[in-house]
């Protein structure tokens, strides 16, 4: 069993930066895959970034040169660093684990998730 814990969301101004965090437990975190997805209001849940346990990444087009994704596997924790923020990066943001699949970040496939932390950009 995984438990992830997401924090740093809030509000903040169209072309802004936000870092959100997430923290696993577990004494393996550095053999796991991690990824960020988000959700919009009245949207399906959508891919934003992952990094694999070899720290190869992967991003949506949509966040390429604002969004990029590292982990810290001292501290199990898994960070977004988002710039130049818009108002459609508005949702919720969840962190997930892929256990089963490591160093295969395309496609994602979360084994365990967070509960989610939300983001809301101002125009």
């Amino acid at each position: 069993q995984v438990q992830l814990v997401e924090s740093g969301g809030g509000l903040v101004q169209a072309g802004g930066s936000l870092r959100l965090s997430c923290a696993a437990s577990g004494r393996t975190f550095i053999s796991y895959a991690m990824g960020w997805f988000r959700q919009a209001p009245g949207k399906e849940r959508e891919f934003v970034a992952a990094i694999s346990a070899a720290r190869e990444t992967s991003n949506a087009d949509s966040v390429k040169g604002r969004f990029t994704i590292s982990r810290d596997n001292a501290k199990n924790t898994v960070y977004l660093q988002m710039n130049n923020l818009k108002p459609e990066d508005t949702a919720v943001y969840y962190c997930a684990a892929d256990i089963r699949a490591p160093y295969v970040i395309i496609p994602f496939r979360g084994d365990y998730w967070g509960q989610g932390t939300q983001v809301t950009v101002s125009s």
